[in-house]
Order: structure tokens, then C-alpha cells, then sequence
């Protein structure tokens, strides 16, 4: 795979998780340390021209959430989301597939017309994620199991589907774990990047922030830690090789 071919884009303002979380996505992807481009939306606005020059884009999460009043938002918050959404019309236009993960599908649903609740939070660790009909047949869903392990830790979600999205992945807690918007734009709810060890790592960064009580740290790790998440680890191989090329 030639330089710069696939582009990921944090929005994580703690640059300790965003370091880490880049390093994740390469080894799921099976990238070279040149083979990965990164965009940090936090500290440097979009230059949607450059967009361009990639196959494919993978959006990390955020602490950020799009159903945070907009009273509390910062201006980084807000041009943040703003920049994500220029990242899904440049992917829904015929530009790089778009893999908008964790946060980030909250930005999708949003934008596009869906809506995003606080009714599904799904607690740090690892929960089962069960594919669709739709998800089965799907060019980057289909080759994983019906049902597989994947790691969540987030305060929101999908309620209804945008006009036109088809829904991929379901869960009880969070009914929608993974939608596709036409043909390049792809949404998970769950963390398709990190390993147990590296999920663990950074629940460290994020004890104090509210996805767990921090006095369960130990407890809540070695239920990470003890998951097996090979199938989203899959998911990411091959966006790399089969639809990012």
C-alpha cells in the first residue's frame, strides 16, 4: 500500500489517548508506520482539499458528544463537528470511504438526518454485537461472525437511522451499532481499533470522566482484558485491503 492512502482523523483533545488510538487503528489495519496519514481535528482545522488524496478516512472517538448542550460546547468542539461533517459529504460525494466511528456516528446520524439519544449508553468493556441480514451481505460487514465481541464505552447513541442509512449491527443496549449510508459512508458505534491491552490503556486517560466509576478500574479492566475482539480487528483489515484502495 503506497503513502498515504488512508488518512485517520482524531478528535480526542488528550493527545496520550489520539497517540494511542493512532497506533491502534495502523496495527488493525496492518499499516507500516508510513502507510498512515493523521489529521488531528482538535488542533488543526480541516483543509478539505487534502481529503483528495486519500482511498480512505478513519474517524477515532472523542469524549465529545454530539448531544452535549450547546451552551457547554467549546468553539473547538463545535468546528470539530462542523469539520466532520464536511469529512461525510466529501466521503458521500464520491471522495475516500469514510469509517466514522464511537462519537463520530453520532456526527453522521446528526447530519444527516437522524436522531441521537442518551438513551443507549453502553458501559466501558466488552459487550455482543449481533449483524444484520443486511450486515451479513455488506462488502466490509459480511466476512465476520453473525455475533462477535466488540469494546464500548459511550453516553450516546443512535434513535432513528438517517433517511436511506441501512443498518448493519444491533445490540439490546444500543440497537444501532453500525449503519452504511450509500456506498462509502460507514458508521460503528463500537471501537473497532483497540486490543484489550490497548482499551485498557486507555481507560486510564479517561478513569475520571465519567464512563466508569474509577474505584471499579481494576475490575472493569480485567473484563476487558479477558475479551477476545478479533472480529472488529477484522473489520479494519479490511476496510484497508478490500474497500480503502
Amino acid at each position: 500500500m503506497s503513502d498515504a492512502r488512508i488518512l485517520y482523523v482524531c478528535a480526542r483533545p488528550q493527545r496520550e489517548a489520539s497517540e494511542a488510538e493512532f497506533v491502534s487503528f495502523r496495527r488493525a489495519m496492518g499499516l507500516a508506520e508510513t502507510e498512515l496519514d493523521e489529521l488531528d481535528l482538535v488542533r488543526t482545522p480541516l483543509d478539505v482539499r487534502r481529503i483528495s488524496d486519500y482511498a480512505g478516512v478513519v474517524v477515532g472517538g472523542s469524549p465529545f458528544n454530539v448531544t452535549d448542550p450547546e451552551t457547554t460546547k467549546t468553539d473547538v468542539q463545535r468546528r470539530v463537528e462542523a469539520d466532520l461533517e464536511r469529512l461525510v459529504t466529501a466521503s458521500a460525494d464520491g471522495g475516500p470511504v469514510g469509517l466514522f466511528t464511537c462519537y463520530s456516528i453520532g456526527v453522521v446520524t446528526r447530519m444527516l438526518g437522524g436522531t441521537v439519544s442518551r438513551a443507549f449508553p453502553e458501559d466501558t468493556g466488552p459487550t455482543q454485537v449481533q449483524l444484520t441480514e443486511t450486515g451479513l451481505a455488506d462488502p466490509l460487514f459480511g466476512g465476520l461472525p453473525t455475533t462477535f465481541t466488540a469494546l464500548t464505552a459511550h453516553k450516546e447513541g443512535t434513535e432513528t437511522l438517517p433517511p436511506g442509512a441501512v443498518q448493519l449491527a444491533t445490540n439490546p443496549a444500543c440497537p444501532v451499532q453500525a449503519f452504511r449510508v450509500g456506498e462509502r459512508v460507514y458508521t460503528t458505534q463500537f471501537h473497532p481499533e483497540p486490543t484489550p491491552a490497548d482499551f485498557t490503556e486507555r481507560m486510564v486517560v479517561y478513569r475520571n470522566d465519567g464512563y466508569f466509576d474509577a474505584g471499579d478500574f481494576d475490575v472493569v479492566a480485567d473484563r476487558v482484558l479477558s475479551a477476545t475482539v478479533d472480529a472488529p480487528l477484522t473489520l479494519l483489515r479490511t476496510f484497508a485491503t478490500r474497500l480503502a484502495v
